[in-house]
């Protein structure tokens, strides 16, 4: 196995499932999420990226994508079904977001987490050159770092969790909370999206491991961990010039065509998951339209909801709910040629997405808990007329940089409602003004701003080639 200076550790590969005629495989970027943040970054730097590549069997051979190494690493049903879809999404994942569903707790599937994880510390192990940075990604691999420490201490390991870490009264529910705090601590540095998820941490090793613990900086042992928040970004530069594309805008201008030419866009881009806030915020559309409030003639909303995880329970109850609630909505409010919600479950290329990030008047942003949450970045950084309204959730991690977005709390259904006019109704002037700040924003916090910070902290910025740390 050839070894690369930078490894990436991640739950899947960034590729699609299906192989070109040609032999070669394609970045896979759903909305938002890990590769969207990272696809910038690697293009430019000697890097691999260790991650299972689907399916059960053996892991297959795969070619270099974008000169980024791909190693695979196996899973059997097994391990899907009580790594992935258990522990790590039917304990952890609940768990981390506010237990907006119960967690459950099996010993089969906290057996199975420590069996793969294993198995991804040794794929990294395996993948890194002497002394080189391993980057290991979220809460599906918690355990990789004190793992990969033991099998490698030449290394220098980073861990970034991108979903929310809980308060301690939520993660001392956990059976192997020990267990979880220790593997993280394996890393040099621990990554968080926001402050405040990196004073539950620390709080916690302090409470559970007696160990001297600040918000930025944790011993153990001889060794000193750092702690911190690198709020993820967005390529705001890529994303911009995409947005001014003029192939770009005539796309959007012959989708707002399709939709009827109506005064008003409204478009939700979430993966189907009970923690995007989909329910709720259906309702308060449909309050609107029984209200008079909105009307159909003039008003649309395209609901996207992007199949995620479809073999966890949770989510297949969502997506029938879901299905139920736009159904009756269109059947109550819509017309022939004229539905109240179009609602699309298919994944879209990046420039699609970006064309129907331009159609939007009004961009609604309501999970009930998000780490960070790059769909309400990448809305911002498609407006280059600073035009548009976001619709933002207090509880999304972008809430604490996005500021001037309309914040509301997605669990207050007439909160929820007066946000949506209010954006729907905002003068030019105020949507110029308030978009012009988020924008002005994201320009000096880009992805780019993110990986030197991260890098930086983590003492190997200098030793990586290329536009990953010159960037500026």
């Amino acid at each position: 196995m050839r070894q690369s200076p930078l490894v990436v550790v991640a739950n899947r590969l960034p590729i699609d499932d299906s192989m070109a005629p040609d032999g070669a495989f394609e970045w896979r970027r759903s909305p938002g999420g890990l590769v969207s943040a990272l696809h910038p970054l690697l293009r430019h730097t000697p890097a691999a990226w260790v991650g299972w590549a689907g399916g059960t069997g053996p892991a297959p051979d795969l070619p270099d994508v974008d000169g980024v190494r791909m190693h695979g690493v196996p899973l059997t049903a097994e391990d899907l079904r009580d790594h992935y879809e258990g522990f790590a999404n039917s304990t952890l994942w609940p768990l981390y977001h506010d237990a907006v569903e119960q967690p459950e707790h099996h010993r089969r599937w906290w057996e199975a987490y420590q069996r793969v994880n294993q198995r991804f510390a040794e794929a990294a192990a395996a993948a890194a050159e002497p002394g080189g940075l391993v980057w290991v990604q979220d809460y599906h691999l918690q355990l990789v770092p004190g793992l990969l420490r033991k099998l490698r201490p030449d290394l220098r390991i980073g861990f970034f969790l991108h979903v929310p870490f809980p308060p301690p009264e939520l993660f001392m529910q956990l059976p192997r909370r020990a267990e979880l705090l220790g593997g993280m601590l394996g890393a040099d540095l621990i990554g968080f999206q926001r402050a405040q998820a990196a004073h539950n941490f620390a709080q916690l090793v302090a409470k559970v491991l007696g160990l001297p613990a600040t918000d930025r900086s944790i011993s153990v042992g001889e060794r000193e961990v750092r702690v911190g928040a690198f709020p993820i970004a967005v390529d705001t530069a890529e994303v911009a010039a995409l947005a001014a594309d003029p192939g770009v805008a005539e796309r959007a201008r012959r989708l707002r065509q399709d939709l009827g030419d109506p005064e008003r866009v409204i478009l939700s881009v979430d993966r189907m998951d009970y923690t995007k806030g989909i329910e709720q915020r259906l309702k308060a559309y449909r309050e609107l339209l029984a209200s008079g409030d909105v009307k159909v003639q003039d008003t649309v909303l395209i609901q996207v909801a992007v199949r995620s995880r479809d073999r966890v329970a949770q989510n297949q109850i969502l997506r029938d709910r879901v299905e139920h609630q736009v159904g009756r909505i269109n059947g109550e409010f819509g017309r022939v040629g004229e539905p109240a919600i179009h609602y699309l479950s298919q994944p879209f290329d990046r420039t699609e997405l970006v064309a129907l990030y331009r159609v939007a008047d009004v961009m609604a942003v309501t999970p009930l808990r998000d780490g960070m949450n790059l769909v309400a970045k990448e809305y911002v950084a498609t407006r280059v007329d600073d035009t548009g309204a976001l619709l933002l959730s207090e509880f999304a991690g972008a809430a604490a940089e996005l500021e001037q977005a309309y914040l509301v709390n997605p669990h207050d259904l007439e909160g929820l409602k007066q946000g949506l006019l209010a954006a729907l109704r905002a003068t030019p002037e105020d949507v110029a003004t308030r978009m012009r700040g988020m924008r002005e924003h994201l320009r000096g916090n880009d992805i780019h701003a993110w990986a030197r910070s991260y890098l930086s902290a983590l003492d190997v910025a200098g030793s990586l080639p290329g536009r990953l740390t010159a960037t500026g």
